[in-house]
């Protein structure tokens, strides 16, 4: 058994992109926990998506042997985070089961919003930082420009800041000399009873459910009975091992490990992220802080293009949630695309990537709704109801006030788009809270409605930067805000699909795009269709789709022919009505999507 003496964990943090993944490859190179014949880029993104879009969405955790210079034999614990903002829940725990973290900000992009985010979150863990300073080999690097602006932004010292590269291989022997050196070790009461943090788990379809945990102290080994501290449940250990990155079994995990457990659970719902685990027959008195349980904020309907395939729809987002436990979903049904499933997420690209592994995984063409946030509404008869479906916003004479989330949002971007940001941001209702400058770049605190925020915000800030500016988000609180709903009637029905909740200033503009936009996107029918955006009983913006016209009267020839004309275009007319009256329309899919990319043409 080694002692925690000879334990280090530690997280990598830093922004979406500034090669974390890149870095842990290098270490786990280094100290050979991989043959080189098994290597390959981002070895421990384990999904497709996250390889080609070069993004890290699951925390993942690898057991390192690295021999330090005095000779003895350190185990090194290392947790690779997401940088991107839809997945700080991820590095949160990621955090909470660490002593120490490796910063890394590349040297060629600087400070961004989410290093500031992530360094935070690690400073509030009270972790230890060892400050890396990534991607060196490339000519536009500049470390002391960086080393000067992480001193004046985040108020670090970077005298001792490792110059690496995780491409190259520069710097990894100083690193993890530095990991030994200067992150502390893991502290154990060490006394005999069980107490484990329960980081994460995922489904296994040979081994059921996989948890991953942190021993804090005591020993668990196999065929242990073990007892999950918030529902007293309790399982019989099958199986103890750690990754390396490869999962290799052992015996038994002691205080400052951290590993994974199989016990044959079937259901993820069984096991709580940020539970304590104990052993049944002594157990703890008290159960470890935790930590925050993640609330999806941005929701929409997922609906099967073939309504056949409902069933497959709900086993597939079953799956998902298992290897996601920040997924909500619900039955939802729309008059307009049939049967689906609500559902909840932590932001747009947690939506994108689970719609593209329902596709990909699954092979499900699904049509997504206008995402839309959870409202706190107050009714006149005094009831407080949370509303995310536009469709169950009751009339507006039974509605005393709606509360929408604001978020407060960092943005980092070069100088010379500043003024752009800034008006971007006014238009989505933002309200400035502070300006400062790091030298050439802006550093901008502003309050935001997350509604505004959860369309196109973030493709628009990109688009408007080149690509430089950086944003990260927490939510602050519920405001009250003069919001409606919008809806979409088409031929006098209304599209309940197609409805959303919306600020009274930008109803109008917005119903005249949607009603243009399907004007465009549905095809003639026989008869005319109104298509009109209304605001409760009032109309404020209309279009018309005309009717086709057969032509009634080309087989009338000869003399005395206008009276049998016009007897015809009657009849016609008479139809025309009769169809209008009765006709249904048909809405082609491309409309409901069509909507929706709306606001990221705008």
């Amino acid at each position: 058994m080694s002692s925690t003496e000879l334990i280090r964990n530690f997280s990598i943090v830093a922004h979406i992109d500034h090669g974390k993944s890149t870095l842990a490859d290098r270490l786990i190179q280094t100290c050979g926990g991989l043959q080189d014949r098994e290597m390959k880029e981002q070895v421990l993104d384990s999904m497709d998506i996250e390889r080609e879009r070069g993004i890290t969405i699951k925390a993942q955790t690898v057991r390192l042997n690295y021999k330090h210079k005095d000779g003895k034999n350190y185990i090194l614990n290392i947790m690779d985070t997401p940088g991107h903002v839809d997945f700080s829940y991820e590095v949160s725990r990621s955090l909470a089961a660490c002593e120490g973290s490796l910063l890394v900000v590349d040297s060629t992009q600087g400070v961004e919003a989410q290093t500031l985010a992530n360094v935070y979150q690690a400073m509030d863990n009270n972790h230890e930082l060892v400050i890396v300073l990534n991607k060196v080999d490339l000519p536009a690097s500049e470390p002391e420009k960086v080393k000067q602006e992480i001193e004046d932004v985040i108020g670090l010292d970077t005298s001792n800041a490792i110059l690496a590269s995780g491409k190259s291989g520069i710097g990894i022997d100083e690193i993890l000399t530095a990991i030994v050196e200067k992150l502390p070790a893991p502290k154990s009461e060490t006394n005999d009873q069980l107490k484990a943090l329960l980081v994460d788990s995922w489904y296994d379809s040979y081994l059921g459910v996989v948890i991953l945990v942190r021993i804090i102290d005591g020993f668990i080994k196999r065929d242990d009975e073990i007892m999950m501290m918030s529902n007293s449940a309790k399982y019989k250990i099958d199986k103890v091992g750690v990754f390396t990155p490869k999962p290799i079994d052992k015996e038994f995990l002691g205080p400052g490990e951290m590993g994974f457990i199989v016990t044959g659970i079937k259901s993820v719902s069984e096991t709580k992220v940020g539970d304590t685990i104990t052993l049944s027959k002594n157990p703890v008195a008290k159960a470890l802080p935790g930590f925050k349980p993640s609330k999806p904020v941005v929701f929409c309907g997922l609906f099967p293009v073939d309504s056949s395939d409902y069933g497959l729809l709900r086993d597939s987002l079953g799956k998902l949630a298992l290897n996601d436990s920040s997924l909500l979903y619900e039955p939802e049904s729309s008059s307009a695309l049939g049967l689906g499933f609500r559902c909840g997420f932590l932001g747009l690209l947690h939506l994108e990537i689970a719609v593209q592994r329902l596709d990909r995984e699954y092979d499900l063409n699904l049509i997504t709704t206008t995402p839309g946030v959870v409202y706190k509404l107050e009714k006149t008869d005094g009831t407080l109801i949370d509303l995310q479906n536009p469709t169950n916003m009751p009339e507006p004479n039974y509605i005393k006030s709606i509360k929408e989330p604001w978020i407060n949002a960092t943005l980092i971007t070069p100088d010379e788009y500043l003024g752009s940001i800034i008006k971007l941001c006014e238009d989505k209702r933002g309200m400035q809270k502070n300006l400062s400058y790091s030298g050439n770049r802006a550093v901008l605190k502003y309050e935001l409605p997350l509604n505004e925020v959860v369309f196109d915000f973030y493709d628009r800030l990109k688009s408007i930067s080149s690509g430089y500016a950086s944003f990260d988000y927490e939510i602050s609180e519920y405001k009250e805000g003069d919001l409606i709903k919008l809806s979409l009637l088409v031929n006098a029905e209304p599209v309940d699909a197609l409805s959303m909740i919306i600020h009274r200033e930008f109803a109008p503009r917005q119903g005249r795009l949607i009603c243009e936009k399907l004007k465009e996107l549905i095809p003639r029918h026989q008869f005319q269709i109104p298509i009109q955006a209304a605001i409760g009983g009032k109309i404020i913006a209309r279009e018309t789709i005309q009717g086709f016209k057969k032509d009634v009267l080309t087989k009338i020839h000869g003399g005395g022919a206008r009276d049998r004309k016009r007897k015809l275009l009657d009849k016609q007319k008479r139809g025309k009505s009769r169809m209008k009256q009765f006709g249904s329309v048909e809405i082609p899919q491309e409309a409901f999507i069509g909507v929706l990319k709306i606001n990221k043409d705008a």
